[in-house]
């Protein structure tokens, strides 16, 4: 603090004199620039001046010209008679001359920082200088007992009008005296400024400090100040008015009391919220109008979190902004400002999506009472009345829709509040009991939104040129009424079977359907396409809907199933591009409920093997999965296509998967896998993927590509983990084979190598020859297991696991290894294979290998002498069949003698 009267008024003087020459330095800097402008201004006329012609130039250009006088004559052409001229006239004076070249002024030079320094930062530290020097003078007389408070309070009452009369009478001598204020350092909008601060600083002061106010004086005078500040704002720019927004919106903070009058509160509000939207109009300020929006919509907070909410006066809040919002903000509605045709206007929109999330809230505060459902109706119809009226405010629906969706929502949680709870217990905040409301109100409100949407956003097709906005109100049309309804299926069937609420569904889709036809019958418009297929969608999704409510567990399942397959064929008769895509999102629906319970039906699938609920459940959904792809296949081949087919792939491997899994377990899904699981498994993969890679061929398909892949390799991993090792009976499994011929060993082992053989043969040309001969020599491993696991289960009965191996058994195996390859090289011979001649030798290969590395050393005596002489036999007869046939199919036959002439 200062030591005394003499350092304040000695820094007063100071302050000012820097003032002053600041002043007068910024004025000599203007006239330097003013003085420098006008020389150049000489200089350029003087360059731009032409020069005096000369005779012979005079002499030249006189025929060019009949009313221009030319220049004076020669001496010895001064005594001649002049010409004879009609009519004589004078040069134009030497000004007119210069005024006619003149070039435009120039502009002018952007301000330096000494002028922005002098003329603009100086007046704003000066108005916030002139505001705190009121505060610190009230302060320091406070601390220093010179005046009493009431004489404090005057005084500071004087110092507000002396600022407000000062800044008024500089503004009429700036209008007298023709000199355009600076837009961003307004003096007198800085005066003023700083008189309405004092004045609620003083005001303020009387009431909570001194208390000379009661509450609702103080308030009175605060909000007068805050009006009369808005009303300056007309004359001395928007500073003021950013300043009286917050003052008007702040005052009912400052002044307080223990029982607050909500209605007193809401008024006055109400009467500020008009004025600053007024203002904003007049002079189109879209920051004044959203920040009063923004402070409008927090003073819906206050007594929400109360037992006892007063909903009428809040009520009140949140109409009479919608009201005023509607009249003066939307532009093109009543008193609104003016908009190009079919523009989106982004301030409009959310003035009103503002106060509907206002009513939205005063509801869910409630408890959905009575008065402030009906408030929240009234809204939500205005939004809708206003949209279709001004298009400037469309983007609304957007809102009227979320929160008429979030309303119903809640209602259906409150009443069922177990939908909330999760595995690890309920959610926070979801007490155990649910508030119940007027369940019949809730329904007339259900009815009039919905028809509200619905009719409106179909009437509103073809009215405007734009393409946004027709679309708008057919997406509001279309979900506001479905999620309605689910809202109250939810709240009222508790999510159980409903065929009340199906019926309603089927009506739904049907008024959905009606739409989608009347609007492909018009003249194409701005976003008549996509309105039809949002309308469209709409029909799909309502009669989905009716499934769900009429239809349990599996039975749900088919019934998407079939909608895919009839989104597909409709697509055929309308073709809508949507419809394709909602064909795909069917599918997609089906398979991730196939995620969330793959037995479809829980435990009651049911014990019969191949007809029961999988049947149905797999079967259905894939054979309408086949006739979708094939009804979207003859239009193109495009990304809805290929996730359909991709369903129907999967459906029908999971149906075969399946069921072999039920028959494998005898209904017991969850029991460990076996070897008739496996060889059955492996089968109906090689099967499948045979299939797909004869159908790629002539669908030309990524997707049948692609699986045909997918299911050779599954196959592959079943048959190498599950077949041959972890379920091989010589191995690790004691599974009963069964018979001697008929057992396990030919599902599982010779069964698979065949469809191998086959799949190779399949591929052959067709795929990478890597691929093929993969697939191949997986064949050859699978025949020669088959072979030797029958060998030993003639030794040691259906178990194979147990028991040691005798010579004879020994003796077998290279006995049956060697016939196997010979075999295979007679077939190769007669049908001339390459791969089967090579597989032959790959197997007697693996025969010699055994005798000298096994028969050897474990057979003895005359199985030993058997086996080495067998061998020997045998490759010398494959040298002789090499020699005799295959050598001689490649030798050439010799040329035929030439006759002798």
């Amino acid at each position: 603090m200062f030591d005394g009267p003499f350092d304040v008024f000695a820094l007063i003087i100071a302050i000012i004199a820097v003032l002053i020459a600041i002043k007068a330095s910024s004025q000599a800097a203007e006239l330097r620039r003013r003085l420098a402008s006008l020389e150049e201004m000489f200089y350029a006329q003087r360059q731009v001046q032409p020069p005096p012609l000369m005779p012979a130039q005079v002499q030249a250009e006189a025929p060019a010209t009949t009313a221009a006088e030319p220049p004076p004559l020669a001496p010895e052409a001064e005594a001649a008679p002049p010409p004879l001229v009609t009519e004589e006239v004078s040069p134009p004076p030497l000004a007119a001359s210069t005024e006619a070249v003149t070039p435009p002024p120039l502009p002018a030079p952007a301000p330096g920082f000494e002028e922005r320094l002098g003329t603009r930062w100086v007046v704003w530290i000066g108005g916030l200088a002139l505001a705190l020097g009121g505060f610190f003078m009230v302060r320091y007389s406070i601390e220093a007992g010179l005046v009493g408070p009431g004489v404090r309070v005057f005084l500071g009452g004087l110092f507000a009008a002396a600022l407000l009369g000062a800044g008024e009478w500089s503004r009429r001598k700036e209008t007298i005296s023709n000199i355009a204020a600076l837009p961003i350092a307004n003096i007198p909008a800085i005066l003023t400024a700083a008189g309405t601060a004092v004045a609620f600083a003083t005001i303020y002061a009387a009431y909570a400090l001194y208390g000379f106010l009661v509450p609702a004086t103080a308030f009175v005078l605060l909000g007068l100040v805050a009006l009369g500040t808005l009303a300056a704002a007309l004359l001395h720019g928007p500073a003021l008015a950013g300043l009286g927004v917050v003052g008007a919106f702040v005052t009912p903070i400052l002044v307080s009391s223990g029982k607050p009058d909500y209605w007193a509160l809401y008024i006055y509000l109400a009467i500020v919220t008009a004025a600053s939207f007024g203002l904003a109009r007049i002079r189109l300020w879209r920051w004044l109008a959203v920040t009063t929006i923004a402070f409008a919509v927090l003073w819906i907070f206050p007594g929400l979190d109360t037992s006892e909410l007063q909903v009428a006066p809040h009520a009140f809040h949140a109409i009479a902004g919608f009201v005023l919002a509607a009249l003066l903000v939307v532009c093109g509605f009543m008193f609104g400002p003016t908009v190009e045709d079919g523009e989106i206007e982004p301030v409009s929109s959310s003035s009103l999506g503002a106060y509907l999330f206002g009513a939205m809230l005063i509801v869910l505060s409630s408890a959905h009472a009575d008065l402030a459902l009906i408030a929240f109706t009234l809204l939500v119809g205005g939004t809708l009345f206003v949209a279709w009226r001004a298009p400037a405010a469309t983007g609304a629906l957007g809102a009227a829709a979320a929160t008429v969706f979030i309303v119903f929502a809640e209602w259906a949680v409150r009443a069922n509040p177990d939908m909330l709870v999760l595995p690890g217990g309920p959610m926070p905040g979801v007490g155990p009991t649910a508030i119940d409301s007027s369940v019949t109100l809730h329904l007339v409100m259900a009815a009039i939104f919905a028809a509200g949407f619905g009719i409106a956003g179909f009437l509103a097709q073809g009215r405007s040129n734009s393409a946004v906005i027709p679309v708008v109100w057919s997406a509001a049309a279309v979900a506001t009424p479905i999620a309605i309804l689910v809202a109250l299926y939810a709240r009222i069937a508790h999510l159980d079977r409903s065929i009340p609420f199906a019926i309603l569904a089927v009506l739904l889709a049907a008024a959905f359907g009606a739409a989608t036809e009347a609007l492909a019958r018009r003249e194409d418009r701005p976003g008549a396409a996509t309105s039809v297929a949002l309308f469209a969608t709409g029909t799909l999704g309502a009669l989905a809907l009716a499934l769900t409510f009429a239809l349990e567990k599996g039975w749900l399942t088919i019934a998407l199933a079939l909608m895919s397959l009839g989104t597909a064929w409709i697509s055929l008769q309308r073709p809508i591009p949507v419809l394709r895509r909602l064909a795909a999102i069917f599918a997609a629906i089906v398979t991730a409920r196939i995620g969330y319970d793959p037995r479809i039906v829980g435990d009651a699938v049911g014990t019969t093997p191949i007809f029961n609920w999988l049947l149905w459940g797999y079967g259905l959904p894939a054979a309408s999965f086949w006739g979708a792809s094939i009804f979207l296949r003859r239009r193109s081949d495009d990304p809805p296509l290929r996730i359909v087919e991709a369903a129907a792939i999967l459906f029908t491997a999971l149906l075969a998967f399946m069921e072999i899994r039920h028959l494998a377990t005898g209904g017991r899904m969850t029991s460990p896998p076996s070897l008739l699981e496996f060889g059955l498994q492996v089968c109906v993969a090689l099967a499948m993927a045979i299939g797909l890679e004869r159908l790629r061929l002539r669908s030309h398909s990524i997707v049948h590509n692609v699986g045909a892949v997918v299911l050779t390799a599954i196959a592959g991993l079943i048959s190498v983990f599950g077949l041959l090792i972890l379920e091989n009976p010589w191995l690790l499994s004691s599974v009963d084979v069964g018979g001697l011929v008929f057992n396990l060993l030919l599902l599982g082992y010779a069964l698979p190598a065949v469809l191998m053989l086959l799949l190779s043969y399949a591929v052959a040309g067709h795929r990478p020859v890597a691929y093929a001969n993969t697939i191949a020599g997986g064949a050859l491993v699978f025949a020669l297991t088959y072979l030797t696991l029958e060998i030993r289960r003639f030794y040691h009965g259906p178990v194979l696991l147990y028991g040691a191996t005798t010579g004879a058994e020994q003796y077998t195996y290279s006995i049956g290894w060697l016939a196997f390859g010979v075999v295979l090289l007679g077939v190769g011979i007669l049908v001339n294979s390459e791969r089967a001649r090579l597989a032959s030798a790959a197997v007697i290969a693996l025969t010699i290998l055994k005798a000298f590395v096994i028969d050897m050393s474990t057979l003895t005596g005359v199985y030993r002498a058997l086996s080495f002489m067998c061998l020997g036999i045998v490759l010398v007869a494959i040298g002789w069949l090499y020699q005799r046939i295959l050598f001689r199919r490649q030798v050439a036959p010799p040329p035929a003698p030439q006759a002798s002439t």
